[in-house]
């Protein structure tokens, strides 16, 4: 069977993106991720002492209780984003044969990586904007290869009031953008404190697409297509799967020495110094 038909194929090339539906096998590659985040969930409840009437465990209510629990203390939803991503089903959706298969298919190469701390599960609170990931290309974050794609996909139904990914099609024609530092998102810390200059000029050249997801499904995007969170103005977090394939035989990967995420403290801005305003202006 086909990873990805002709159709979808053209569709990415031209686009910057393309949403495949059901790619991965919910009952064997979803739902396991899910049942053991509800368990971490009632386990780091435990250790902080809260009890929390929590509903059994189903694919539809895996996450009961999590809103308690941070309405509690905030600081405990730190804790389970750093645990859950050490549930061995997620490591095995992220390497998953299919999806490994799929990028080398595209990117026409026989060798692929993910980036070290290039992947997470994103825990998007309703109106809790502080962290929501705003517009950016992943290839100056993520700067292992300019042909690289993040594959992501939801762990819940991604309905328009949750705030689904936005993508700008075509955007990666036009190559990496221009940065700054400290202006738009001054406010912010570490890496996002970095944004596209004249932000707003840029984005309003493109379409804006928010594709709706369900669980199983993937989206694609090329490491130049610019994108960014929506506003989650649900009752319920958005919960989500990142991960990024690069291609080890892409050139200017090779030329940069492919180099790890941003947040593992590469110098984004040293490495591109021509696609930075001078003096963060």
């Amino acid at each position: 069977m086909a990873l990805m038909s002709d159709q979808d194929r053209a569709f990415f090339a031209e686009n910057g993106y393309v949403l495949l539906p059901g790619f991965y096998d919910v009952e064997a590659d979803i739902n396991p991720i899910l049942r053991d985040i509800h368990t971490i969930i009632g386990l780091t409840a435990t250790r902080h002492g809260v009890t929390l009437e929590r509903v059994p465990y189903s694919p539809e209510t895996f996450d009961s209780g999590y809103d308690r629990l941070i309405a509690h203390d905030r600081a405990i939803g730190g804790e389970i984003y750093d645990l859950v991503k050490q549930i061995p089903a997620f490591l095995r959706l992220i390497s998953h044969p299919r999806a490994d298969a799929l990028f080398r298919d595209i990117r026409g190469t026989d060798i692929s990586g993910i980036g070290a701390a290039s992947y997470g599960i994103r825990i998007d609170n309703p109106m809790e904007d502080k962290f929501r990931s705003h517009w950016h290309q992943e290839f100056l974050f993520q700067p292992q290869s300019l042909d690289g794609i993040v594959f992501w996909t939801p762990l819940a139904e991604v309905t328009e009031d949750m705030g689904p990914v936005i993508v700008l099609p075509k955007s990666h024609k036009d190559g990496l953008c221009i940065y700054s530092r400290g202006t738009t998102y001054a406010d912010k810390q570490g890496a996002y404190q970095i944004g596209i200059h004249d932000e707003d000029k840029v984005v309003a050249r493109y379409e804006h697409i928010a594709p709706l997801t369900r669980p199983g499904d993937l989206l694609l995007m090329d490491f130049l297509t610019i994108h960014g969170s929506g506003w989650n103005r649900s009752g319920r977090a958005r919960w989500s799967v990142q991960n990024r394939f690069f291609n080890y035989a892409d050139p200017v990967g090779m030329k940069v020495g492919w180099k790890a995420s941003i947040t593992t403290g590469t110098d984004v801005e040293s490495v591109f110094p021509d696609n930075f305003v001078k003096g963060g202006a």
